[in-house]
């Protein structure tokens, strides 16, 4: 895949496909074929302060760790993209999700793992 500015975090997502985020950028969404399907800016009119980790949920949204802002939102195939952690990260990082429902976000800022229910 070319014409990426900066990757840095992917993760797959259910249909074959991946997503990943650009350094001080973007978060693109790429089908099987490795053509891209969208950007999250574009499609949901977010903006990104720097994209750090990405996950894919069970029902198949994205999360999408910010470091600048400190925050993890949900972006749902359809809908309003949902802040889901707006407080207590210093700085996150790489990200996953469990099949049980839990959230788990690597703070670099405070050196430990946080886990979200």
């Amino acid at each position: 895949v070319l014409d990426l500015q900066g990757p840095r975090y992917v993760s797959p997502v259910p249909n074959g496909g991946f997503v990943v985020s650009e350094e001080c950028g973007d978060v693109k969404v790429f089908m099987s074929s490795h053509k891209l399907l969208c950007s999250l800016s574009s499609k949901y009119g977010h903006q990104f302060g720097n994209p750090a980790g990405v996950c894919v949920d069970r029902d198949g949204s994205i999360l999408v760790a910010d470091e600048q802002r400190r925050t993890v939102h949900l972006f749902p195939e359809h809908g309003a993209p949902v802040c889901l952690v707006s407080t207590g990260l210093q700085r996150p990082a790489s990200m996953a999700c469990s099949s049980f429902g839990h959230l788990f976000v690597a703070d670099t800022g405070e050196n430990c793992i946080k886990v979200f229910k």
